[in-house]
């Protein structure tokens, strides 16, 4: 059993990671800014607590004693989403370092992925261009965690786009970013938490779809 601390446990893909870590049979820590809203996360495994993904201070007594962090946040309120995610990652860095926790698994964006012949997908000819700057905000962060001593870092994100609606397939594949590419979020919180109970990649930011069938 490993101890995993999951920052931003109240969104789609935090829950669908808290949930994997609850089934491995992990002790997991949910972070949400407002526990009364997410009362429905706290459980036999899972203590859900309050906590600023911006606050260092925060964020170093939370992760004291756990084995790995998966950050999956989002701030619908904020209107400089640059400040935040670069905030966001700075706190993280720093946090980290002084709880003794070196893994974290990032939850990044598919814009950013070097899609086959090596173009960003949030580049190529035709992609929505109207959140680019919260794509740039993300990028920034990524960019925070690279200059970070001591931290092994990896970012995850759907090769594409999630799968709202669709069936999990049980697994998943990395894949080079495509904007037809979709994942569910079940599947998707397997690679999150293979990389948490198994880590195989390290300071690199990796797309993921759902498997194949056979």
């Amino acid at each position: 059993m490993r101890k995993v601390m999951i920052v931003g446990a109240g969104g789609r893909a935090g829950r669908a990671a808290t949930a994997e870590a609850v089934r491995r049979g992990h002790a997991v820590t949910a972070v949400v800014r407002e526990p009364a809203r997410h009362q429905d996360l706290a459980g036999p495994g899972v203590a859900l607590v309050a906590g600023d993904v911006t606050d260092a201070d925060a964020l170093a007594t939370l992760a004291a004693g756990h084995d790995a962090v998966v950050a999956a946040v989002y701030d619908s309120s904020s209107t400089d989403p640059h400040r935040f995610f670069v905030a966001t990652a700075h706190a993280l860095t720093d946090g980290l370092a002084r709880a003794g926790v070196t893994r974290l698994v990032w939850v990044g964006l598919a814009p950013l992925l070097p899609t086959s012949d090596g173009t960003l997908l949030g580049d190529t000819e035709g992609y929505p261009d109207e959140h680019r700057g919260f794509f740039l905000a993300h990028a920034a962060a990524t960019r925070a965690f690279d200059t970070a001593t001591g931290l092994d870092w990896v970012a995850l994100s759907p090769s594409g786009d999630f799968d709202h609606g669709g069936t999990p397939s049980g697994g998943y594949a990395t894949a080079p970013g495509d904007a037809d590419s979709r994942i569910t979020y079940a599947d998707f919180a397997r690679a999150l938490l293979d990389e948490v109970d198994e880590p195989r990649t390290f300071r690199a930011h990796v797309g993921v779809e759902a498997a194949s069938a056979p």
